[in-house]
């Protein structure tokens, strides 16, 4: 083998002085690199910086063959090195915050990252699809019709669909003439694109709630008495009407019952009530939206249930206010229950 190895690569020894000692550590990887691929092993090594990607690729390319001895020597010695590491740690500040990223909370990540001037790893439009529809609307209005253009076509179709939905007629229609436009833009562009869009997602502050106002506003009132409730969210009207319609449908009370739950999920719900408390809230149903609720439930189960509830309902129909509100709050409780366990999943108001 008298042209194992180039003599034209630097860190490569000549063909004469060829053993391990005389390799350099970038021609030993390439080595075991070259092991890995021809044992047919999938070998990822994307994450690498781009510069040791292109030295690797440059090496595998100007080697040529790599007598027994010297094979094995390396793959001896890769081995010795590979068990001689007791731990691993990432190394750098991006590798860092990706290890931990769930185990410390958003605020601590978002700031050290800041302050170390690194943005999150893997692949941008990943973690940009991830992000809830409304913070790609903002993304959306702040960025050029190109831009917008290119991560619409990135993201799935199914929440692209519901970002132009949202946008305003003339720039979902500039939008959407300029997907036309982006056939020929360059893989390298749409990565620095991504990058740059992510970024500025890592810079977004972090909301000090989860939830949205006309959520949690909604959830405070579906244990207030109905009539409060009502009269509060009159008032919040006159006020901000689009605010108290939005609380509206984050409501969910007794009498939403027809309009957010499945009728085939109706036994499931009064099979976890409280026989007594789901005849006090059919006994003490008297608004029309709660009779409809009561009418719906009993029409959902079998008919001798439902006729053993109307006969036990006749004994609570002078009960106090107060215990037929906590009634039928104990109704939505246990709905409520059975949607974060996944049993029954709650409709849009809007769904048909």
């Amino acid at each position: 083998m008298s042209n194992m190895l180039p003599a034209n690569v630097p860190g490569l020894p000549m063909p004469a002085s060829m053993n391990p000692e005389g390799l350099s550590k970038k021609a030993k990887a390439a080595i075991i690199v070259q092991v890995i691929l021809n044992e047919g092993t999938d070998i990822d090594l994307s994450d690498l910086p781009e510069s040791h990607q292109a030295q690797l690729t440059t090496l595998l390319a100007h080697m040529r063959y790599v007598d027994r001895e010297t094979l094995n020597s390396v793959v001896e010695e890769f081995t010795e090195q590979l068990n001689a590491v007791g731990m691993s740690f990432p190394g750098d500040m991006a590798s860092a915050l990706s290890a931990l990223d769930g185990k410390i909370s958003a605020r601590t990540a978002a700031r050290l990252r800041r302050e170390a001037g690194v943005r999150q790893t893997g692949d941008p439009w990943k973690r940009i699809n991830d992000v809830a529809e409304e913070k790609l609307i903002e993304l959306v209005d702040s960025e050029s019709t190109e831009i917008a253009a290119v991560m619409l076509s990135k993201i799935t179709t199914d929440k692209a669909s519901k970002i132009l939905a949202a946008l305003p007629g003339d720039k979902a229609r500039r939008i959407s003439l300029a997907v036309s436009m982006t056939t020929d833009i360059s893989p390298d562009s749409v990565d620095r694109i991504g990058i740059s869009l992510a970024t500025q997602l890592d810079q977004m502050p972090i909301p000090a709630f989860k939830n949205k106002p006309n959520e949690r506003l909604g959830a405070i009132l579906n244990y207030s008495p109905s009539d409060k409730r009502e009269e509060l969210l009159q008032d919040i009207e006159t006020e901000d009407s689009v605010f108290a319609e939005a609380v509206r449908k984050a409501l969910f009370t007794y009498g939403n019952i027809p309009d957010r739950i499945d009728p085939k999920d109706i036994p499931k719900i009064t099979r976890d009530i409280d026989p007594e408390k789901l005849a006090i809230a059919i006994g003490t149903s008297t608004s029309e939206e709660d009779i409809r609720s009561t009418e719906f439930l009993l029409e959902n189960i079998s008919k001798r249930m439902a006729q053993n509830l109307r006969e036990e309902s006749a004994a609570y129909l002078d009960v106090k206010p107060k215990v037929a509100e906590a009634a039928k709050s104990d109704v939505v409780s246990v709905i409520r229950e059975l949607i974060n366990v996944g049993e029954i999943e709650l409709r849009e108001p809007d769904d048909e």
